[in-house]
């Protein structure tokens, strides 16, 4: 396991001397980011030994390493999904890449649909905790010792400092931030509106196909993380419409520029 990091790092640094702190994972829709990045040098996924490559809709597939808001980044340009038959291990290869490559704080970003009935499409909300509903967990198998501990505590698995830092940025800028629980569904099909219902019994303020297995990996590897979502729809039930992925693109690119604004200034503060 050693040797496929260790191949990874140099693949990375045979195209980049920097050296990132801060890691950023993007969503559906939210790639975009990347393009505020200073001096970026791209590294797609299939460049990298032991990475796959994405195949959701919206996701480049590559990372971005340079400055951005005055902190040395490396950015995911597309992520890794349970739904596209990937194993929990190859989603959070990336993370743990990062680890390697001396990132010490992730920022997520998702795509997401509000279980919160108060929640509007458009709405940011910065994720305070999770429940994982997707059937899995990264950390299963051998423990990887060089990265944590067998038993992984995940009381603070969103840094609860950064999550202060990002509600007095929005404010700052105008921006409404929500706060909330994210639950984990492992998809591809949207949930059924009895689903959606179950999930709310449960706590859940939104769900989303993604970010739980990556928060994960991060908390086992010691990382600070800070992740926000985007609501891009209501979830199944709430409006009598059908779901659709265009209308998640849609609300993203719409909403886009308000996210990056918000990450972009939250960045110097860490």
């Amino acid at each position: 396991m050693n040797q496929i990091f260790d191949a990874a790092v140099a693949s990375i640094h045979e195209k980049t001397t920097l050296v990132p702190e801060i890691g950023i994972i993007l969503g559906s829709g939210l790639g975009g980011l990347a393009g505020r990045i200073e001096d970026p040098v791209y590294i797609p996924y299939a460049c990298v030994p032991g990475m796959k490559c994405s195949t959701a809709p919206g996701h480049e597939g590559r990372f971005v390493v340079g400055m951005l808001a005055g902190k040395a980044v490396i950015c995911m340009q597309g992520r890794l999904h349970f739904y596209e038959g990937h194993a929990m291990s190859d989603i959070v290869f990336p993370v743990r890449l990062m680890k390697k490559l001396g990132v010490k704080t992730l920022v997520v970003t998702n795509a997401c649909g509000a279980v919160n009935t108060d929640f509007s499409i458009g709405d940011l909300m910065v994720i305070e905790d999770h429940i994982n509903m997707m059937g899995a967990n990264p950390l299963t198998g051998p423990n990887l010792n060089e990265f944590g501990p067998r038993f992984c505590d995940m009381t603070f698995a969103y840094t609860p400092n950064l999550r202060e830092l990002a509600l007095d940025e929005a404010k700052k800028q105008g921006v409404e931030l929500r706060r909330g629980v994210y639950l984990g569904y492992m998809g591809p099909s949207y949930e059924t509106p009895a689903e959606i219902r179950a999930f709310r019994a449960l706590g859940a303020d939104t769900v989303g196909m993604s970010t739980v297995p990556e928060v994960i990996a991060a908390s086992h590897c010691g990382m600070d993380v800070l992740a926000i979502s985007l609501i891009t729809n209501m979830a199944a039930g709430i409006q009598k419409v059908k779901l659709s992925e265009q209308e998640v693109i849609d609300t993203a690119a719409a909403r886009a520029e308000v996210l990056q604004n918000l990450v972009e200034g939250i960045l110097p503060r860490i």
